[in-house]
Protein backbone atom coordinates (compact mmCIF):
# COMPACT_ATOMS: atom_id res chain seq x y z
CA UNK A 1 0.00 0.00 0.00
CA UNK A 2 1.24 3.48 -0.64
CA UNK A 3 0.02 5.91 2.02
CA UNK A 4 2.63 7.55 4.23
CA UNK A 5 0.38 7.30 7.29
CA UNK A 6 -2.00 4.40 7.88
CA UNK A 7 -3.78 4.23 11.24
CA UNK A 8 -4.54 0.85 12.77
CA UNK A 9 -7.61 0.53 14.98
CA UNK A 10 -7.72 -2.08 17.72
CA UNK A 11 -11.27 -3.44 17.43
CA UNK A 12 -13.41 -5.76 19.53
CA UNK A 13 -14.79 -7.74 16.56
CA UNK A 14 -12.96 -7.40 13.24
CA UNK A 15 -15.76 -9.03 11.22
CA UNK A 16 -18.31 -6.55 12.57
CA UNK A 17 -15.91 -3.69 11.90
CA UNK A 18 -15.13 -4.94 8.40
CA UNK A 19 -18.84 -5.17 7.64
CA UNK A 20 -19.37 -1.59 8.85
CA UNK A 21 -16.46 -0.19 6.83
CA UNK A 22 -17.03 -2.26 3.67
CA UNK A 23 -20.76 -2.95 3.50
CA UNK A 24 -21.97 0.43 4.78
CA UNK A 25 -19.23 2.99 4.17
CA UNK A 26 -17.92 1.54 0.91
CA UNK A 27 -14.33 0.70 1.84
CA UNK A 28 -12.61 -2.17 0.00
CA UNK A 29 -10.71 -4.87 1.86
CA UNK A 30 -7.33 -4.86 0.11
CA UNK A 31 -6.31 -7.98 2.05
CA UNK A 32 -7.17 -9.78 5.27
CA UNK A 33 -5.64 -12.23 7.69
CA UNK A 34 -8.71 -13.78 9.34
CA UNK A 35 -6.59 -15.92 11.68
CA UNK A 36 -5.21 -12.66 13.13
CA UNK A 37 -8.47 -10.72 12.97
CA UNK A 38 -6.82 -8.24 10.61
CA UNK A 39 -8.02 -6.35 7.54
CA UNK A 40 -6.37 -3.63 5.43
CA UNK A 41 -9.03 -1.22 4.13
CA UNK A 42 -9.05 1.38 1.37
CA UNK A 43 -11.47 4.10 0.32
CA UNK A 44 -10.13 6.25 -2.50
CA UNK A 45 -6.76 7.52 -1.26
CA UNK A 46 -7.55 6.73 2.39
CA UNK A 47 -6.12 3.60 4.00
CA UNK A 48 -6.95 2.11 7.39
CA UNK A 49 -6.17 -1.11 9.22
CA UNK A 50 -8.38 -2.91 11.72
CA UNK A 51 -6.98 -5.51 14.12
CA UNK A 52 -8.99 -7.52 16.62
CA UNK A 53 -7.82 -7.24 20.22
CA UNK A 54 -6.54 -10.59 21.46
CA UNK A 55 -5.85 -12.14 18.05
CA UNK A 56 -2.47 -11.90 16.34
CA UNK A 57 -0.32 -9.13 17.77
CA UNK A 58 -2.05 -6.89 20.29
CA UNK A 59 -0.38 -3.77 21.63
CA UNK A 60 -1.05 -4.10 25.32
CA UNK A 61 0.81 -3.02 28.46
CA UNK A 62 -1.82 -0.33 28.93
CA UNK A 63 -2.06 0.65 25.25
CA UNK A 64 -5.04 -1.52 24.26
CA UNK A 65 -8.43 0.15 24.75
CA UNK A 66 -10.37 -1.09 27.79
CA UNK A 67 -13.95 -0.34 26.72
CA UNK A 68 -15.77 1.57 24.00
CA UNK A 69 -15.69 4.26 22.92
CA UNK A 70 -12.19 3.58 21.64
CA UNK A 71 -9.93 6.34 20.30
CA UNK A 72 -11.03 9.03 22.75
CA UNK A 73 -9.71 12.43 21.76
CA UNK A 74 -9.13 11.44 18.13
CA UNK A 75 -11.15 11.72 14.97
CA UNK A 76 -9.99 10.87 11.48
CA UNK A 77 -10.80 13.25 8.65
CA UNK A 78 -11.35 11.33 5.41
CA UNK A 79 -11.88 13.07 2.06
CA UNK A 80 -14.42 11.47 -0.26
CA UNK A 81 -15.83 12.56 -3.61
CA UNK A 82 -19.36 12.80 -2.21
CA UNK A 83 -20.86 12.18 1.22
CA UNK A 84 -24.45 11.59 0.00
CA UNK A 85 -23.99 7.86 -0.77
CA UNK A 86 -22.49 7.26 2.68
CA UNK A 87 -25.30 9.15 4.37
CA UNK A 88 -27.88 7.08 2.49
CA UNK A 89 -26.14 3.81 3.42
CA UNK A 90 -25.85 4.80 7.08
CA UNK A 91 -29.54 5.77 7.17
CA UNK A 92 -30.54 2.49 5.49
CA UNK A 93 -28.49 0.54 8.05
CA UNK A 94 -30.04 2.54 10.91
CA UNK A 95 -26.59 3.70 12.01
CA UNK A 96 -26.78 7.14 13.68
CA UNK A 97 -24.51 10.07 12.97
CA UNK A 98 -22.35 11.35 15.82
CA UNK A 99 -22.47 14.90 14.39
CA UNK A 100 -24.95 15.89 11.66
CA UNK A 101 -24.06 17.11 8.20
CA UNK A 102 -22.66 20.61 8.21
CA UNK A 103 -20.94 23.03 5.88
CA UNK A 104 -17.80 24.50 7.44
CA UNK A 105 -15.22 26.93 6.13
CA UNK A 106 -11.76 26.85 7.67
CA UNK A 107 -9.18 29.63 7.36
CA UNK A 108 -6.01 28.55 5.57
CA UNK A 109 -3.72 31.56 5.27
CA UNK A 110 -5.56 34.25 3.27
CA UNK A 111 -8.21 31.81 2.07
CA UNK A 112 -10.90 29.58 3.47
CA UNK A 113 -11.37 25.95 2.47
CA UNK A 114 -14.91 24.64 2.54
CA UNK A 115 -16.07 21.19 3.64
CA UNK A 116 -19.46 19.52 3.67
CA UNK A 117 -18.98 16.97 6.42
CA UNK A 118 -20.41 14.69 9.08
CA UNK A 119 -19.01 12.55 11.88
CA UNK A 120 -19.94 8.93 12.54
CA UNK A 121 -18.71 6.52 15.21
CA UNK A 122 -17.67 3.04 14.10
CA UNK A 123 -18.85 -0.01 16.11
CA UNK A 124 -16.11 0.53 18.70
CA UNK A 125 -16.57 4.28 18.95
CA UNK A 126 -13.74 5.51 16.71
CA UNK A 127 -14.85 8.84 15.22
CA UNK A 128 -14.68 9.29 11.45
CA UNK A 129 -15.22 12.70 9.85
CA UNK A 130 -16.04 12.26 6.18
CA UNK A 131 -15.99 15.36 4.01
CA UNK A 132 -16.35 16.54 0.47
CA UNK A 133 -14.52 19.65 -0.61
CA UNK A 134 -16.52 22.78 -1.40
CA UNK A 135 -13.60 24.74 -2.83
CA UNK A 136 -11.76 27.85 -1.69
CA UNK A 137 -12.72 31.47 -1.17
CA UNK A 138 -11.04 34.61 0.18
CA UNK A 139 -10.88 34.62 3.98
CA UNK A 140 -13.55 36.69 5.70
CA UNK A 141 -12.48 39.87 7.46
Amino acid sequence: MGAALVPEFAVSDWRRSRAFYCDILGFDCAYARPEEGFCYLRLGDAELMIDQIGLGRTFDDGHAPDAPPFGKGLNLQIRVAAIAPMLAALAEAGHPLFLPVEERWYRVGNEEGGNRQFVVADPDGYLLRFYEELGRRPAAG
